[in-house]
C-alpha cells in the first residue's frame, strides 16, 4: 500500500526539473526586510490603528465567527462593514466573506449554472477560473483584454443567460482592463458582467474607491463587483458588491457563503477600520502610484524590462524560472523581499519578479529596492532577451477564442 502515493514523487521530480519547486517561507514579526512583495498596497497591514481595532473587537466578540453567517457567523460588525464597503465603493449592497476566494467563487457560480455561459479574459485569478470550474456553465477564454473575441463567444453562445469574468487590474502584470468599453459589450449582447476589483480598491478611482468607480459602472444592474480585504485594507477576508437583488440571491444560494464559517470579527473590525483611515488619508492611494511609477522608470532606465504600472504592481521578466528564483533569493538576501512569479502561476508562462508598491515607502526605500534588484539581475539581463519592453504589458490581439463547451474545455496555464 506504501505505492499508492508513488506518482506524487515523479510529480515532484518534474517540478524540480522544471524549476518549479515551492516552499513555505515564514515571515518573522520582527524582520527588517524591505517588503515589496505583500499586497499591503497603502502600508496598513500594520498599522496600530488597524491592528488595535481587530484587537478589541476579538476581546469583544471572540477569536472567531463560530459559525456561518446565516447560523451564528453574522455580528454587528459583519452588517456594518458590508453597509461601509457599498457606500464607500458605490453599490447598492455588500456580502462579506471569509476570503477573497470564496467571493469569486459566489458570485460565479450563484449567477451562473448549465443554462448559462461564460466568457472569461485568458488571464483571471485562479480563484475565477475555479468558480467557472464549479458553475457548470458553458466557459469560452478569450484573448487577454480582447473585446472583439469577447463579443464573438457572445455572440455565438448557445445559452440565453450570460456572464462576462474579468478582473480589473490583473494581478501578475498589473495592467487594466478597458472596464466601461467591456461594459458596453456586454449590455450588447445582454450579459452580465462580474469584475475582480481586488487590486484596484484603495489603489484607484477617487480616494481609493476601485477601478469600477472610477469606470462609473459599479452602480450599473447588470454589473457585480468581488472584492478583497486583504490587500489595501489589510485585513482579511472578501466582498461582493452589487444590485440588492443579486446580494440577496448570493446570500440564499452560494454554496461558498452558506456552508462556510464567517469572517473573524477581528478582520471585520480591521478592514472598517481601514475603510475610515482611507477616507481620513485620501492622498494614500496617490503615493502608492507615484511610488509603483518610481519603480518602473527607474528600473526601466536601468535596462530591465519592466511592465508599465496602472496601479500598484510593477512586474520584471527574468529569462527563466530558475532565475527568476536566483534573481529573488538574491534580493532577499541583501535585504528585500520580492515576490517571484512563475508558471503555473503566470498565464504567458513568462516567469518574472513581482514588485508591490505602498504608500508607506520612502525614497530612501525606494533608492535601496531600485539598487538591489539592479545589482542583482541576471547577467546580461536586459529587454533584448526577452519581449521587447513595449509588449510587457501584453495583450493577445486578434479574435481567438476557446470555444464554448462546459467546463472541460477550460484550461488556463496557471490552473
Amino acid at each position: 500500500m506504501t505505492a499508492v502515493f508513488d506518482w506524487l514523487d515523479e510529480r515532484a521530480e518534474e517540478r524540480r526539473r522544471a524549476g518549479l519547486t515551492r516552499r513555505l517561507r515564514p515571515r518573522r514579526a520582527d524582520s527588517d526586510l524591505l517588503d515589496l512583495a505583500s499586497n499591503d498596497y497603502l502600508g496598513l497591514a500594520r498599522d496600530k490603528r488597524i491592528s488595535g481595532a481587530a484587537a478589541a473587537a476579538t476581546l469583544r466578540w471572540g477569536a472567531g465567527a463560530t459559525g456561518s453567517r446565516l447560523v451564528t457567523g453574522t455580528t454587528d460588525l459583519h452588517t456594518e462593514l458590508e453597509h461601509e464597503l457599498a457606500r464607500f465603493c458605490g453599490a447598492q449592497a455588500a456580502l462579506v466573506f471569509s476570503s477573497g476566494f470564496t467571493a469569486n467563487l459566489a458570485a460565479i457560480t450563484a449567477l451562473s449554472g448549465r443554462d448559462s455561459a461564460i466568457v472569461t479574459d485568458a488571464y483571471i485569478h485562479a480563484s475565477l477560473i475555479d468558480g467557472c470550474r464549479l458553475s457548470r456553465a458553458d466557459v469560452a477564454v478569450a484573448g487577454h483584454i480582447d473585446l472583439q473575441a469577447t463579443a464573438h463567444a457572445l455572440r455565438t453562445r448557445r445559452h440565453p443567460r450570460a456572464l462576462v469574468v474579468t478582473e480589473s487590474v490583473f494581478s501578475v502584470d498589473g495592467d487594466l482592463a478597458p472596464l466601461a468599453e467591456l461594459h458596453g459589450v456586454c449590455r450588447e449582447h445582454g450579459a452580465g458582467l462580474v469584475v475582480d476589483d481586488a487590486h484596484a480598491l484603495g489603489v484607484l478611482g477617487d480616494g481609493g474607491r476601485g477601478a469600477m468607480s472610477a469606470a462609473g459602472i459599479i452602480a450599473e444592474p447588470d454589473v457585480v463587483t468581488t472584492v478583497t480585504l486583504s490587500k489595501s485594507l489589510g485585513a482579511q477576508g472578501g466582498a461582493v458588491l452589487g444590485p440588492r437583488r443579486v446580494i440577496k440571491h448570493m446570500t440564499e444560494t452560494a454554496r461558498s457563503f452558506i456552508f462556510d464559517t464567517g469572517l473573524a470579527p477581528g478582520s471585520a473590525a480591521a478592514a472598517l477600520a481601514a475603510l475610515q483611515v482611507l477616507k481620513d488619508e485620501p492622498d494614500r492611494p496617490e503615493r502608492t502610484m507615484r511610488a509603483a511609477h518610481t519603480l518602473a522608470d527607474r528600473l526601466r532606465a536601468a535596462g530591465l524590462p519592466v511592465t508599465t504600472p496602472t496601479a500598484a504592481v510593477v512586474s520584471v521578466h527574468a529569462p527563466s524560472p530558475e532565475a527568476a528564483v536566483a534573481w529573488a533569493d538574491d534580493c532577499r538576501a541583501a535585504g528585500v523581499w520580492v515576490g517571484c512569479f512563475r508558471p503555473p502561476s503566470v498565464p504567458d508562462k513568462i516567469s518574472r519578479l513581482r514588485l508591490t508598491a505602498r504608500a508607506d515607502l520612502t525614497d530612501t526605500d525606494l533608492d535601496r529596492a531600485i539598487d538591489i534588484i539592479t545589482r542583482h539581475a541576471p547577467p546580461g539581463h536586459a529587454f533584448s532577451q526577452t519581449r521587447d519592453p513595449a509588449d510587457c504589458n501584453s495583450q493577445m490581439g486578434g479574435t481567438t477564442v476557446q470555444p464554448l463547451g462546459g467546463s472541460s474545455t477550460f484550461g488556463l496555464p496557471h490552473s
